[in-house]
């Protein structure tokens, strides 16, 4: 089954809801960075966390950023959503291991770490971005966008994310929900759902082991809201999707300015770049870098 996400909203209108199944799109960002099965988790949950923000934008070139500085070994992270929730990613040090927990789970928390911040940046189109930031919890992810809701936009929110990785390092299981109450929401709502996370928890079960159980996005967003008038609005498929071209790397090797550029062409035969995304190379030639300095957007750079 393709990728999807799935969004909805209850008949009284006081509580939306989205839902994403992301297996396909977390393991091609394995596949592109290699990452461990700790980097694995941290970036593919941040993924599917991306991907349920930005579906929520209407603008079509709007985009959401989600950015973790956290301290720990893993170092940055950076997940990439457009307005259709497609996504892609990027983390520091791809190479990081960690050893489990006594439950045997990986250690996403330590991998991140806590000594740091969570930044969204929603990009709406022709107004300026919207920036908001909240310093991390636990580094799981999942509690970390709950508490950002709560804090930068006063939205009561329950998050789960989840990525499980099979023993040949692969993702088997990727998804994740986002739950949140509407002005007006009897306080009631609220105890219902932490209650229902609760028990779920406290049963072992998680959105990959529901995954795992043959449960789909749409089906567990209708468990998790069951009694509660949930309807379906809207679902499609998403990917991992990067926005790269030779011209938007031109454009940003001409932004490093004349001077650099000039010593580039001086003293360089060529010059590589690689995208952070999709790690895709680009080549700019001597003859590439002398055109690139003759134009007047060099010469603005200065």
């Amino acid at each position: 089954m393709k990728d999807y996400i799935v969004r909805g909203i209850t008949n009284d209108g006081f509580i939306k809801a989205s839902a994403v199944q992301s297996t396909q799109m977390v393991e091609r960002m394995r596949q592109i960075h290699g990452t461990t099965p700790l980097a694995t988790a941290a970036l593919g949950r941040t993924l599917t966390a991306a991907s349920m923000m930005g579906d929520e934008l209407k603008d079509k070139n709007g985009s959401v950023t989600i950015r973790i500085n956290g301290g720990g070994p893993l170092g940055s992270l950076i997940a990439v959503s457009d307005n259709e929730g497609n996504v892609r990613g990027y983390v520091q040090d791809p190479n990081v291991d960690l050893p489990l927990k006594s439950v045997g789970k990986l250690n996403v928390g330590a991998g991140v770490g806590t000594d740091g911040i969570l930044t969204v940046i929603k990009d709406i189109g022709e107004r300026e971005p919207f920036n908001g930031q909240v310093q991390l919890l636990t580094g799981e992810i999942a509690e970390d966008i709950a508490y950002y809701y709560y804090i930068s936009e006063q939205i009561p929110t329950l998050c789960a994310l989840g990525v499980l990785v099979d023993r040949d390092y692969t993702v088997k299981q990727a998804g994740g929900y986002i739950i949140q109450l509407l002005p007006g929401a009897p306080e009631e709502l609220a105890f219902i759902l932490e209650e229902r996370v609760k028990e779920e928890a406290a049963r072992g079960r998680s959105v990959t082991s529901m995954m795992e159980e043959g449960m789909d996005a749409k089906q567990i967003l209708e468990y998790m809201l069951d009694g509660m008038g949930y309807r379906e609005l809207y679902q499609h498929e998403v990917e991992y999707q990067c926005k790269c071209s030779r011209e938007r790397v031109e454009q940003a090797v001409i932004s490093i300015g004349r001077e650099e550029l000039t010593r580039l062409y001086e003293e360089e035969e060529s010059v590589k770049v690689t995208c952070q995304f999709c790690d895709k190379e680009y080549v700019f030639t001597k003859e590439d870098i002398n055109e690139m300095l003759l134009r007047p957007s060099a010469e603005s750079e200065e």
